[in-house]
């Protein structure tokens, strides 16, 4: 007599989405049906379709490719969102929940895929989740649903017998930037590669796209350059929609604000904890907190500014999801604010060394609110200029330059004594941040992405916002050398500074992810 049979567990569902460009016929009826059941307004898009012009005349042909999030298994989104507004279901869908969602779009900088885009409704994150609404009452999503051609497939990946199964099994079938390691589960059968990479067709000279406009100003972002195409044949865009960056001149400004805040308090707090700072200094007692807070304040404005929903600002500390550098970079922003606070009681109540005391976890804190930001933009895996390993140090040098400056230009009023000695250092820490920027300028980078955002910012949009930092920042240098007053200098390193972040964030987000 056999004994009792076990029975195991069925796998989980995981959905999967093939996607037949040889099949696809280029109609948009995906789109329209997609913006019809998730009412998505016009001007944004959770599907679209590409097209690019592949070879020369008479011998070209148009290639299609449908574009929507690729619901990888590695969400970068999930992981940089900070009040896990977006998440990943049990069955693999990335979903997202617009009443958590801040606008903070650290999930779009964090998308390779160009896949989120902020809702002009209702001013929150959103993508295509697959029509998980019809999914969970046993439908099939609009766009497959529609396809005239049969073009789109979906299905669970743990079934064998699905056809996105059979078809990842048995055929080949591709999916976009897999270097990324996020695991989609979007695959393309029969794409062709120069609708595959978005940095393999050129966009038409003059922006003439058929049938739509691409947004003009500053947020455009950019396509490759000439000469330096990803693909063997000649391909140009025919047909695509509005790519804007996600983080503009706040997200700029705020690395700037949030160095001088964590300079301006580190550098005499370690001066004070060496002892070559005596801890009743005004400018130790009064000033670095001053300045400090100042700035952080400015810093935490600008953050807030920059959020599609500024109301909702309080719950990347009330709900955090701690992977997320959004979210821990709050609480370190928060405690650093405390110890200012608390410093500046202690000089209010005339015990300064209950500041200095104070001094041995404020700066810890100084430090990390100036790099932690090194590694927020890491998480931007869409940004590959962000991913370099001089990031963290150059923030960090950069905090100490950016503070002792600002000390130096406050010195005069409050410790006259101390602002040639600020002025030094601040020139010092500026020569060595202009030597971490031609190593960032110079390095040779792993990927066709950094090289072309690399050269965005050397030498094209952003070149005269990079070259005007390095020059005013050489000026500093040399001004501290001629006029040790220190003013000028440091007024020339600051302005600097600000222009060189300018470029590198703005460069990062200017190369085509779609």
């Amino acid at each position: 007599m056999s004994g009792p049979v076990t029975l195991r567990p069925a796998a989980p569902v995981r959905w999967a989405k093939l996607v037949d460009q040889t099949r696809c016929i280029g109609c948009h009826a995906c789109s329209t049906a997609c913006k019809s059941e998730n009412q998505v307004p016009l001007g944004v898009h959770r599907t679209y379709v590409k097209y690019v012009d592949v070879g020369r005349f008479p011998q070209a042909r148009r290639a299609f490719q449908v574009t929507r999030c690729n619901q990888c298994a590695e969400p970068p989104c999930v992981y940089a969102c900070p009040t896990s507004a977006m998440y990943q279901r049990p069955d693999g869908i990335v979903d997202f929940d617009k009443n958590a969602c801040i606008g903070c779009k650290a999930c779009i900088a964090a998308c390779p895929y160009d896949a989120i885009f902020i809702n002009p409704d209702d001013h929150s994150a959103e993508k295509c989740n697959f029509c998980a609404q019809r999914l969970d009452v046993g439908l099939e999503p609009a766009c497959v649903v529609v396809c005239p051609t049969e073009a789109i497939v979906v299905g669970d990946l743990n079934d064998p017998a699905s056809r996105v199964s059979e078809a990842v099994g048995r055929e080949a079938v591709a999916v976009r930037r897999p270097e990324k390691g996020t695991r989609p589960k979007l695959f393309y059968r029969g794409a062709h590669q120069a609708t595959l990479d978005p940095i393999a067709a050129q966009r038409p000279p003059g922006g003439l796209f058929m049938w739509s406009e691409q947004g003009g100003g500053p947020q455009q972002v950019t396509s490759g350059h000439p000469g330096t195409p990803n693909n063997a044949a000649a391909a140009m865009l025919a047909y695509d929609v509005t790519h804007r960056a996600p983080w503009d001149f706040r997200v700029s400004l705020y690395t700037w604000t949030k160095g001088i805040a964590s300079g301006a308090y580190l550098v005499p707090a370690l001066l004070t904890l060496a002892g070559v700072m005596a801890p009743s200094a005004p400018l130790w007692l009064w000033a670095a907190p001053v300045l400090g807070a100042a700035f952080l304040a400015a810093t935490v404005g600008l953050l807030i500014s920059d959020l599609t929903h500024p109301g909702r600002f309080y719950m990347v500390l009330t709900r955090p999801q701690w992977r997320s550098w959004l979210a821990r970079g709050g609480v370190i922003l928060s405690l650093f604010g405390l110890v200012l606070a608390l410093h500046l009681a202690a000089a209010v109540a005339g015990r300064p060394a209950w500041a200095k005391a104070l001094a041995w976890s404020g700066v810890p804190l100084a430090a990390l609110a100036a790099v932690y930001t090194a590694w927020l933009f890491a998480q931007a895996k869409a940004r590959d200029l962000w991913q370099g390993p001089l990031l963290a140090p150059q923030l960090l040098v950069q905090a100490v330059a950016s503070g002792a400056g600002a000390l130096a230009l406050v010195a005069p009023g409050v410790e006259p004594g101390a602002a040639h000695g600020l002025t030094r250092l601040a020139a010092l820490a500026t020569f060595v941040h202009l030597l971490l920027i031609a190593g960032e300028a110079t390095i040779t980078h792993p990927t066709a992405h950094a090289r072309l955002a690399a050269r965005e910012m050397t030498r094209g949009r952003y070149r005269l916002y990079f070259r005007a930092g390095v020059a005013l920042q050489a000026a500093g240098v040399l001004a501290a050398l001629l006029f040790p007053d220190g003013f000028l200098a440091a007024t020339l390193a600051l302005a600097g500074v600000l222009a060189y972040e300018h470029a590198f964030v703005q460069a990062g987000q200017a190369v085509p992810l779609a």
